[in-house]
Formats: C-alpha cells, structure tokens, sequence
C-alpha cells in the first residue's frame, strides 16, 4: 500500500499527469526520466522496520519546483504536504538538497519513491526503491512432546522476517556437533533415549540477533539395571544392597528374598526407593539375612530385574 493517506492518481498518470499538475507543463511536452546528469541516480535505501528512512534528491540552482511522490501517491510537492500520514516529514528544501523522511517504516512503505524536479520547463525524475527489513520472529514451534523410544518425531518451527530468515535446529546435549538439521521441519525416525532433550530452532537473517526457542523431547523407555553387586557384610554389622536402575519414566522399586517379597518397614530393614535406585538397608546383620536377593525395577513399558547375593565375611 505504500505510505498511507496520500492523493492518489493511477500509476500511468504519475510522471505525465501529475508533474503538469505541479509544474503546469504543457500538454505534449514529453517527461524524461533518469536523465544522465541530473537528478542524481539514487541508490536504493534499506532500513530496518521501526527505524527512519531518509529519502535525499541532489538539485541545483536551475530546479524551479520540486516534489516526491510514492507509487501513485504525492507526497511532498516543495514545501507543501499532500500527504495525511503524519511520519512523513519535509527535511530538507534547499538549494542543494531536497529530502524527506519516513518515520517508524513499516513492511507496507516498501517500494518505489520517486524525486521530480522541474528544470528549464523540463520535468525529469530520479527513482530511489526503499527497502524494510524484519527481524526474525517465530509464530509456530512445536509444544514438548513425550513419545516411546523407536517412535518417529515430527518437529516444526516456522519464522517471518525479511529477508526470509534461516531456520535451524539443534540438539541440546554435550555429545551433539552442530546442526541436525537446516529446514522448518526436522525428523527423527526410530528415536533412541540417547536423543531425548532439548531441541533448539533459530531463526536467522541477520537483521538482528537470531530468535531462538526449545522443545523438549522426552523419550520413554523401560528400566535398565546398571548396577546391582553382590555384599559381604559381617555379622551384626550395619549391610546395604543397592540397585541402580535407569528408566522414563522413573522406574518402581521391589525387593524379593528368595521367593518373598520384603514390606516397607519389616523389622531390621529399610528400604529406600528413589528416581534412578534403591537401596535395601540391614541395621545388624544376622545369620538369617545372609542369601540371595532380587531387585525389580518396573514402568509401564516393561521390567527387569537383577539378583544380588549378602553373604558373611
């Protein structure tokens, strides 16, 4: 849309129409446009969305009038404002310079701008294109997922910006190397507990510093016992059993003697479940404690179990 509330006139009207408008030229006078010496070529203007963008247009003493215009919009025609849009302003209206300036720039002021001068009864205009760059932000990511291991995972990040930002994710854990992946989408097939996380997307055009944010992935698996050793403990001497399990989520604890099953609280012993072990605890050791034990470690995905043995020294 260009700068807003302007006069507007169609597009094939604006160089012939509206500079006869202006600077009364006659009908069949024709209108040159990038003319070699004058106006100077401008180069194109790039500024970042929010900041001030300076449109500048080089005259000299020959020019009578002058004016700027945007796509099919007058804006400024010498001093007088024909545009509503209060974040246009005039500059600069001099013998050297004539200048305005776009505050707060947004996507909708990209485009074509365009310096008319009137000169010894001969209109010529000098285009200048402005350019609004974006910062990266991201409008859709994934939530936080929790699936079984060997399952497939589908991740999405998508990010506006201008230019068009790059899209990155990452894996959070000290055994990962760079990228995983360079695209909005990244897919994991058969997935291990080994790639269970935080996955980092970013989003990069280096207008500013890249927007990053996580979603965590949690893969579930069955416990796994990795440590349950064998203990001698003399008697009437203070004896632990301890079984160290790893599962998601966090596996529940049981103690067998033999064939039965040991209580919370049975006299002389204690047991203490926690997250990733378990610790089977003899307060004084006795002769009829000594034999084989088993720890079982149980998820709703499966179980295991390990057997131990207390034995006298």
């Amino acid at each position: 849309m260009g700068v807003g509330g302007c006069l507007a006139l169609p597009w094939r009207c604006l160089v012939v129409l509206c500079l006869r408008l202006l600077f009364l030229v006659p009908a069949g006078v024709p209108v040159r446009s990038g003319d070699a010496t004058f106006p100077k070529a401008m180069d194109n203007v790039t500024v970042r969305q929010g900041e001030s963008a300076t449109l500048r247009c080089s005259v000299d003493n020959r020019v009578t009038r002058v004016a700027w215009l945007n796509r099919s919009s007058i804006l400024y025609a010498g001093n007088d404002k024909w545009c509503l849009d209060p974040r246009v302003v005039l500059l600069a209206n001099t013998k050297t310079q004539y200048s305005i300036q776009i505050q707060d720039v947004d996507v909708y002021d990209e485009g074509p701008y365009t310096c008319s001068v009137q000169t010894d009864n001969h209109p010529k205009t000098s285009r200048v294109h402005l350019i609004v760059q974006v910062s990266p932000k991201i409008i859709e990511i994934s939530p936080d997922i929790s699936i079984n291991e060997g399952g497939n995972v589908s991740l999405t990040c998508l990010a506006t910006g201008r230019p068009d930002p790059t899209i990155t994710w990452r894996h959070i854990s000290p055994k990962a190397v760079g990228f995983i992946s360079e695209d909005e989408y990244l897919e994991i097939t058969g997935i291990t507990r080994e790639q269970s996380g935080e996955y980092e997307c970013s989003a990069s055009n280096d207008v500013s510093a890249p927007v990053v944010q996580r979603v965590k992935v949690t893969v579930n698996y069955p416990p796994y016992i990795s440590d349950a050793k064998s203990t001698g403990v003399p008697v009437g001497q203070k004896g632990i059993l301890l079984c160290e399990a790893s599962a998601v989520p966090s596996a529940d604890f049981q103690w067998y003697k033999d064939d039965k099953r040991l209580a919370e609280g049975q006299k002389g012993l204690k047991v203490e479940n926690k997250p990733f072990f378990s610790r089977l605890t003899f307060f004084n050791v006795s002769e009829q404690d000594y034999g084989n034990y088993t720890c079982v470690a149980s998820n709703q995905l499966g179980n295991t179990n390990a057997s131990m043995i207390l034995y006298g020294e």
